[in-house]
């Protein structure tokens, strides 16, 4: 090859390889990830769905990008933020809670929709049924209703002093708290205990509602499983042994911050199968042949070192069911 021609053919490389480059770059697939909260209210969520992601061959960062749209705790400003991602042709959205599903099942019905949430997903219209979703959603299914009264059953347990048992719910997620208020009253009438319902969607309000607890002579509390609550785990831990309050918790995560006692399954866990069903999306399967998923197990995690705190014996009962006790 003479010296002119090498010249233009690498002349000619010079000016196609960043096309090429850039044309690469573009091929990577984008999701997007919807949530009524923030950063640190879905950290747990995100790790499980990284995972997940992962075991189907993608990495955020490497041969995947992620958009994020957070509410942060302001459930009126989803529809735009579920528009923005429609807007943006994220290849599939992700979409922890029910809210989030909802804004997102009405912003589009041909983008992939993979949700978490608490409500039976046929009785509301998400899917036709749960072996053969039918349309562009599909994901996990928490049964957060059950998990309450079950929780509540438990606590009682380990508490059976307490004639009067607190109900913590997030006023600003309300699908969630009247289907677990339904469900843990009536377990409380089959068990004769009367629940008192508490409120609380900021900082302040969740130290409110501590205060009255102590205040009205509440004797346990259950924690409504809650995206605003899981960004607080530390606090409300931390509340329960200030006042001396036996908390039952709605995942191990809040166990593992110092929390007294959980019924749920990890909300590492519960994303890690959504990831993966976010890898098969991407690689061709529609969402309406993915069976939604719905948990075989649930964990009953204590925190032993807290309960010593606290003062109280843990049942040789509770024991024997524990998945896991912390020392």
């Amino acid at each position: 090859m003479q010296r002119r021609d090498f010249i233009k053919v690498a002349a000619g490389s010079a000016v196609t390889w960043p096309f090429a480059a850039r044309a690469q770059q573009a091929a990577m697939p984008v999701i997007g990830f919807l949530s009524l909260g923030w950063l640190a209210s879905d950290a747990a969520r995100l790790t499980g769905l990284r995972r997940g992601l992962s075991d189907a061959g993608y990495v955020e960062g490497h041969n995947l990008a992620v958009e994020y749209r957070w509410a942060e705790n302001q459930p009126n400003r989803l529809p735009i933020l579920a528009a923005s991602l429609v807007q943006s042709r994220v290849a599939l959205i992700v979409t922890p809670g029910l809210p989030t599903t909802l804004a997102a099942k009405a912003a589009t019905n041909t983008i992939p929709i993979l949700f978490g949430v608490g409500a039976d997903p046929v009785q509301i219209g998400l899917v036709a049924s749960l072996n053969r979703p039918g349309g562009n959603l599909t994901g996990f299914n928490q049964l957060n209703g059950e998990l309450g009264a079950k929780a509540l059953a438990l606590l009682h347990e380990l508490v059976p002093s307490a004639r009067l048992v607190g109900l913590l719910e997030n006023p600003r997620n309300p699908h969630i708290g009247e289907q677990v208020t339904r469900d843990v009253l009536a377990a409380a009438s089959a068990i004769g205990v009367q629940i008192q319902v508490l409120q609380a969607g900021t900082d302040r309000e969740i130290d409110a509602a501590f205060e009255r607890l102590a205040q009205a002579g509440i004797g346990a509390l259950l924690v409504a499983e809650d995206f605003f609550f899981n960004s607080r785990m530390e606090q409300i831990s931390a509340l329960g042994a200030w006042h001396a309050i036996p908390v039952m918790h709605p995942s191990p995560e809040f166990v593992a911050a110092g929390g007294l006692i959980s019924y749920g399954f990890s909300l590492i866990e519960t994303y890690r199968p959504v990831g993966v069903y976010a890898g098969r999306v991407l690689n061709g399967e529609k969402p309406a042949n993915l069976p939604v998923i719905q948990p075989t197990k649930f964990e009953l995690v204590i925190n032993r070192k807290t309960a010593k705190a606290l003062g109280l014996a843990i049942p040789d009962k509770l024991l024997a069911l524990a998945d896991d006790v912390i020392d």
